[in-house]
């Protein structure tokens, strides 16, 4: 059989564009956080990761520019080598100081991170535990973990007693790793930590916490999940992502200086990469700066998704709860979101549809996100754009 033969044979991505209702790959012309230009008109993003609203801050572009005038587009070289930039250890050494922990690593992507940690930690005849609903970045390092002789099981979604059940049937003795969002990044659930933690101490297991959607939106001063539970001390390592409230592009984990020094010399998604470039380094060191300097920022984000959460809940739409900046708006049947998404977008508001398989059959939503910088003229625009199409679909 011809390699190729399934690329020819998918043809659902041409089906949906002759529908005309195709909404990925969407080319951002122009933007200004809330307001973006698709297709020469005037949207209000209501989709975007950049929750803190900081990737058009002037003093977060001045930093990116001012390092590529200082240091150059690259580094040309992996972080073992000759791409560490003082760029790298000033916004290691900030992080680690801004999450209380002894040290940090960056990596070049978020989703290379959990490729770096995973599958280095956990070796042969060792376990890492997976929630079911976990990023594709950590499936993808559980999997790498798996091919090179680690064990991997997995639990069902944020349930700690089928959590507790697969620990029970792990050896006592074997190395272990349990490893879950801390925000859920389709349905922004928030991880039950506490009693993760519990059983992590009761079955003698490793913590890791991914807090990609968590950083900048919970916790204290937006420290994320470990701060908004208290447990800073009790989960072992937290990754996260520069591309959502750090208003840039990479990755970072945290954690115990001898565990991340371990990974600094045995990690090949670290030594093997080229380092993050200096404009990215330097966008977030400013962004952090602006986080420390205006921790009002998460409040401003919090109250604009529970606005949008009460009123579009209060307009009769099925709105999943929570108190992320995520609020997803189920739909629960493909043709009816990928319609839904149209007519939201052609009255000017961009979201994102997720589909089957991406979400269970009867889950298809509009996923919503907001950011600290939506002002509520923009947010009544939305409602307003979200109740005429919900009406005229029959879903209110």
């Amino acid at each position: 059989m011809d390699l190729f033969k399934k690329c020819y044979e998918f043809t659902r991505a041409d089906e949906v564009k002759a529908m005309g209702v195709y909404p990925y790959f969407r080319p951002i012309e122009e933007n200004e956080g809330p307001v973006v230009k698709i297709e020469g008109k005037r949207i209000i993003m209501a989709g975007s990761n950049n929750y803190l609203g900081l990737t058009g801050h002037p003093k977060v572009k001045e930093a990116a520019i001012k390092a590529v005038e200082k240091y150059g587009t690259g580094c040309s070289g992996s972080r073992y080598l000759t791409g560490t930039l003082d760029l790298h250890i000033e916004l290691e050494s900030r992080l680690a100081k801004f999450f209380n922990t002894e040290a940090v690593l960056l990596y070049s992507t978020g989703y290379q991170t959990a490729q770096g940690i995973i599958p280095t930690l956990v070796q042969r005849n060792e376990y890492v535990i997976s929630d079911k609903d976990n990023h594709a970045c950590i499936v993808a390092g559980t999997l790498m973990t798996k091919g090179s002789m680690g064990e991997l099981v997995r639990y069902k979604h944020n349930d700690m007693d089928d959590l507790e059940r697969v620990l029970s049937k792990i050896p006592v003795d074997a190395g272990k790793l349990i490893v879950s969002d801390g925000v859920f990044s389709t349905g922004g659930e928030i991880v039950d930590l506490p009693r993760l933690n519990e059983l992590a101490k009761k079955f003698n297991a490793r913590i890791l916490i991914d807090d990609a959607h968590a950083v900048g939106v919970i916790g204290k001063g937006g420290r994320g999940t470990a701060s908004e539970f208290n447990l800073e001390k009790e989960v072992d390592l937290t990754m996260g992502t520069f591309s959502k409230t750090f208003a840039s592009l990479g990755g970072f984990v945290a954690g115990a200086e001898r565990v991340i020094n371990y990974l600094k010399h045995f990690s090949p998604a670290l030594i093997f990469s080229a380092s993050p470039t200096p404009a990215s380094v330097a966008a977030a060191l400013a962004a952090l700066d602006i986080l420390e300097a205006q921790p009002e920022l998460v409040d401003n984000l919090i109250d604009n998704a529970q606005y949008m959460r009460k009123n579009l809940r209060s307009l009769g739409f099925n709105v999943l709860e929570g108190r992320t900046a995520i609020v997803p708006v189920i739909v629960g049947d493909d043709a009816l979101a990928f319609q839904m998404w149209r007519m939201l977008y052609d009255n000017g508001v961009f979201v994102n549809v997720f589909i089957s398989p991406g979400v269970p059959p009867g889950r298809q939503m509009m996923r919503t996100s907001y950011m600290a910088t939506h002002e509520k003229q923009h947010l009544d625009e939305i409602l307003n754009v979200f109740e005429s199409a919900g009406k005229k679909l029959g879903i209110i």
